[in-house]
């Protein structure tokens, strides 16, 4: 639809806007709604049907690093095949790299299609709904089944579920960030006159897919839906673009470091063994093998399965994973920013007292606060149901001939709400409710003892020194006041809002859940910081906060830090832990400022006020029962109100991380140190340490070992404390790790050159003749081949824990089943007919002797220069 057709909409009467449509001021039924859905399709911007099978695979085999491994299977190839003889055409070496590929490959698709399936399976629990009327009645629909025509209602809270024609609105104000960039609210009427085309977004009449409601309440004719809609319209010829995170971050860096590396040493090898050796396309050759080797092909199935893992455990909880790298934030979470209100509280929220100016029990003013909270459309809210709930319990009240002339919605720099009400005698009155000091500052008179007096400053004080002893109860207590015969006409608006008569007050109590000061503690063991971001009044979230556990000394308003600059705060909020009386923008600004200070920073919200906040930080963690927009902005969604569940999932974030560094680190480490070996052999050595196709193999079985790593389990000590990725961390530890393994590579070399072959074949090297030299180098290709894997494998062991390995610390048994399975298998290749294949002969056992020596030794090496690593680094993963 162009920018013609919305202006024609936009400036349409309710009876042309019907008509075109081909509805009715009561929306549609349900056959009717039924047969478009069929023809337009569902509303949704992005389909909901999984993605593709060959997408998938795409996705799986194509990768940066398959794509390094199919270049040198294309080299390896033609060097190979193409500039050899035709009897020494070896197919091995490519054929082996393409295996590699195909293995990460397909684990990596079968997780895809897991992962895609679980997704799918979790979201279904999470709707996002709309009020619809059909059939002439409003109910609560998906809104994937929203389609033109539908007339659909908007309340404070809610995201706007297709573009609309607005038919009546109240003080409506909608957030069109998504659309615009612009942050502040912009005002939307039914009633506006619009003479001149702008953009869509501009017209006042027009409510568009993806914005949300900030405030007021309005309803609407769907005009389109789904891809149609101007957000749908952005959104087509765009790739989803996600800011990067630290995960994200991390992964491109150590990936790009390990490429970078790969390059660097590939070249330096094929260089030595060319000039030592003399055979350049042998050098070539070998040197494409050790690129192989030192490409990182497993680790994007690795972090994969990781997460996904991750994901599936945190499902058993009842918690859905919305995005999955968020598991890995959440690990590294160390401040979690939260509200107060149904994060830490029950979210049960009941009315203890309903209370006239002098503290007596006032049905009066239970049933202005009833007619106010009934009779509003705007977004119910906890104390609204409270206040009905009470109502209905403790008078005998008849609406029925009460009628609502208008309302003035709540806002959230305002914290207040009226309506205004004609009662049967045909009297009208503004009934206001909101927070106390509001209240307070909007009246001019008080009625007590019977009678209406001026609301001077001793009267005041009196009133908030009894609000005060409820707050410090824990009870929050809200205002309510009156304005008799306000002045005669239709619409009201937030200037009528003065010279209010206060008549009394309610207090709500809304204890703390069960398990909030356990989790609170828990949390605070992993050393992650809480800090309590609400828009509640300073007594009530001080009584809460001690019944929790948070530390309430220092606490800070929103008023006082109104026109603080980000700078003005990062001091600020490094010392506070408590902040009240905050508007949502104020809550996304300390997030901004905690994650400007170098901490990864969660928000728990579940109300409109949170989501600015939760689109700031680095994880946003929500509830199934949210709001709308709370819901479409967090990467976590807790199904069920039990607060110890963070602590499991930042156990399991952690888990997820260290799993990862284990792989990167311990194999990055060992490749470094096998090629340093490589190099110094082939200094020295009148042939090639191993040959392509033993380089390859050694590096496929230890691969596959690899896939056992998502299963191993970390340390207590290493779960206590937040993670964060720091591919810097990976070239130290390189550099300590690889030439501790090099070293028994090299007693290994000369052990069997200069001992245990000579000693075997009763010949040196250099005395051999015949086929002997063949058989020389076949057993020393399998010493080697076999130390190379036992070693390799053990820096698993070594350097998964900072601690003795099996002794202080004990790898699950799926890592130590499918590690010693692998050793067993190489360890056997030699005897095998695949071994004679592989140019590997059967080793004497005086080698095994020499390499349980080894093993040993590398073993108490390794727990020296650990020590010495971590007195440097504190941290060893």
């Amino acid at each position: 639809m162009t920018n013609k057709n919305y202006f024609a909409l936009a400036t349409a009467t309710t009876k042309e806007l019907l008509r075109w449509l081909d509805t009715t001021s009561q929306g549609l039924d349900t056959e009717t709604a039924t047969e478009r859905l069929e023809q337009v399709g569902e509303n949704q911007v992005r389909q909901a049907s999984p993605t593709p099978l060959w997408r998938l695979a795409w996705d799986a085999y194509i990768t940066p690093f398959s794509l390094v491994l199919v270049i040198l299977a294309v080299i390896s190839f033609i060097t190979g095949y193409y500039l050899v003889a035709p009897a020494d055409r070896d197919f091995m070496t490519p054929l082996i790299i393409l295996v590699l590929i195909l293995i990460s490959g397909t684990i990596a698709f079968i997780q895809s299609v897991q992962t895609q399936k679980t997704t799918l399976n979790l979201e279904s629990l999470v709707e996002v709904t709309a009020a619809v009327c059909r059939d002439r009645a409003f109910q609560e629909r998906r809104t994937e089944e929203i389609v033109p025509g539908d007339l659909v209602a908007l309340s404070a809270g809610d995201m706007i579920p297709a573009d609309m024609r607005l038919i009546e609105t109240t003080d409506l104000f909608v957030s069109q960030t998504s659309l615009t960039g612009e942050s502040y609210p912009v005002e939307k009427s039914a009633q506006a006159i619009i003479t001149t085309q702008h953009n869509a977004a501009d017209y006042e009449t027009l409510a568009l897919m993806g914005c949300e409601v900030v405030s007021g309440s309005a309803k609407g004719i769907v005009i389109q839906t789904g891809k149609q809609t101007i957000f749908g319209q952005i959104a087509k010829p765009q790739t989803t673009e996600t800011v990067e995170t630290s995960f994200d971050k991390g992964i491109r860096e150590t990936s790009s470091l390990l490429v970078t590396f790969m390059l660097v040493m590939a070249p330096v090898v094929i260089l030595i063994n060319g000039l030592t050796k003399g055979d350049w396309l042998q050098a070539l050759l070998f040197g494409i093998s050790v690129a192989v080797g030192l490409t990182p092909e497993m680790l994007p199935m690795i972090v994969t399965t990781n997460l996904v893992k991750g994901a599936k455990d945190m499902a058993k909880q009842e918690t859905i994973v919305r995005h999955l790298p968020a598991i890995q934030n959440f690990g590294a979470m160390d401040v979690l920013c939260t509200d107060k209100t149904g994060t830490l509280t029950e979210d049960q929220i009941t009315l203890e007292y309903h209370l006239d100016l002098t503290g007596n029990e006032s049905p009066y003013v239970l049933q202005q606060a009833y007619l106010n909270s009934y009779y509003q459309t705007g977004l119910k809210n906890l104390m609204d149901i409270a206040i009905i709930t009470a109502a209905k319990k403790h008078l005998n009240f008849d609406t029925t001939n009460w009628t609502k002339v208008d309302e003035i919605p709540f806002d959230f720099n305002r914290r207040r709400m009226s309506v205004v009400m004609q009662s049967p005698t045909g009297t009208t009155q503004l009934i206001t409710k909101g927070a106390m000091e509001e209240m307070l500052a909007i009246s001019e008179t008080a009625w007590m003892d019977g009678q209406e007096i001026p609301l001077t400053k001793e009267c005041q004080t009196k009133i908030l020194k009894q609000v005060e002893a409820l707050n410090e109860k824990g009870l929050r207590v809200i205002g309510i006041a009156q304005k008799d015969h306000p002045r005669d006409q239709e619409h009201f608006s937030t200037a009528d809002e003065t010279a209010l008569t206060l008549i009394g007050y309610l207090a709500f109590l809304d204890p703390p859940k069960a398990t909030t000061k356990q989790a609170i503690q828990a949390l605070s063991d992993h050393q992650v910081a809480i800090k309590v971001l609400t828009g509640d009044n300073e007594r009530v979230t001080r009584a809460v906060c001690e019944q929790v556990g948070i530390s309430s000394d220092a606490i800070i308003t929103g008023e006082s830090i109104l026109d603080y600059e980000d700078s003005d705060l990062r001091e600020l909020v490094e010392t506070h832990h408590v902040f009240v009386k905050l508007n949502p923008q104020q809550k996304a600004q300390i997030v901004r400022v905690l994650r400007a200070n170098g901490h990864v920073v969660g928000f728990m919200g579940d109300g409109i006020n949170d989501s600015p906040a939760m689109r700031a930080s680095d994880v946003a963690i929500s509830v199934d029962n949210a709001v709308d927009i709370a819901k479409e902005s967090a990467d976590i969604i807790l199904l069920k109100k039990d607060l110890l569940v963070l602590e499991q999932g930042i156990v399991l974030g952690r888990q997820v991380f260290g799993n990862i560094m284990k792989y990167i680190k311990a194999t990055t480490s060992s490749n470094f140190g096998n090629i340093f070996s490589v190099l110094m052999a082939s200094l020295f050595l009148p042939f090639l340490p191993m040959t392509p196709v033993q380089l390859l193999s050694l590096n496929l079985i230890y691969d596959i070992a690899c896939l056992a790593i998502p299963w191993d389990k970390m340390d207590r000590d290493y779960l206590r404390t937040p993670k964060k990725w720091e591919a810097s961390s990976l070239k130290p530890f390189m550099f300590w790790f690889g030439p501790t393994s090099s070293i028994f590579d090299l007693t290994t070399f000369v052990a069997l050159f200069f001992f245990i072959i000579p000693e075997t074949l009763g010949v040196h090297y250099g005395e051999t003749t015949g086929n002997m030299p063949e058989h020389f180098v076949a057993l020393f290709h399998a010493g080697w081949f076999v130390e190379s894997l036992w070693t390799q494998t053990l820096v698993l062991y070594a350097l998964r824990t900072p601690y003795l390995p099996f002794i202080e610390s004990t790898p699950t048994h799926p890592l130590l089943l499918i590690t010693l399975l692998e050793m067993g298998v190489g360890s056997l290749l030699p005897f095998l007919p695949i071994g004679a294949w592989l140019h590997l002969s059967p080793l004497p056992l005086t080698f095994w002797g020499l390499v349980v020596v080894t093993a040993m030794c590398y073993f108490i090496l390794v727990t020296i220069v650990k020590k010495r690593y971590l007195m440097r680094y504190d941290a060893l993963l």
